[in-house]
């Protein structure tokens, strides 16, 4: 499946994924990866930094979801696939390489190994609040009060 430029974009803005794999006991596992990205037009990828669980169970099962929303307009999309762990050689090296180009300072000692998933499926996400007829800027503005009001201490503007 291609990722289409505006499944690209939501990924790359947002750079949150929520991950969800299942445990071999059969159990589910959520996981939030702040490092979620675009490898190229057929994969996202995240780095191990302290996701062991996560792992452990692409281990026994390579099928995960990654969840990508954009929390003030409520839109994004699901994406569905397989997941291999890469914790040496080019795919390592390239996420590293990655990383660093993005600015991050995380260094190799921290990224256990870097996962990348090839997505076979992608459906939108599109909250109940565009159902009466909202527009993103009518759920962008209830959104950003919520939490302005929530984090008082960061609106310093």
């Amino acid at each position: 499946m291609m990722l289409t430029a505006d499944m690209q974009r939501v990924v790359t803005e947002q750079q949150l994924g929520f991950v969800a794999t299942v445990t071999p006991e059969g159990r589910p596992n959520l996981s939030p990866k702040g490092t979620t990205a675009v490898w190229d037009d057929r994969h996202l990828w995240f780095a191990d930094i302290a996701s062991p669980g996560t792992v452990a169970n692409l281990a026994s099962n390579r099928w995960v979801e990654i969840n990508v929303v954009d929390p003030i307009i409520r839109t994004g999309y699901r994406f569905r696939g397989q997941a291999t762990v890469h914790r040496e050689g080019p795919t390592y090296e390239e996420g590293l390489a990655r990383m660093a180009a993005g600015g991050s300072t995380t260094g190799r000692d921290r990224v256990h190994s870097i996962v990348l998933v090839e997505i076979e499926d992608a459906e939108a996400v599109i909250s109940p609040a565009y159902d009466s007829g909202a527009n993103p800027s009518d759920v962008a503005t209830r959104w950003l009060r919520h939490h302005a009001d929530l984090h008082p201490e960061a609106n310093t503007r």
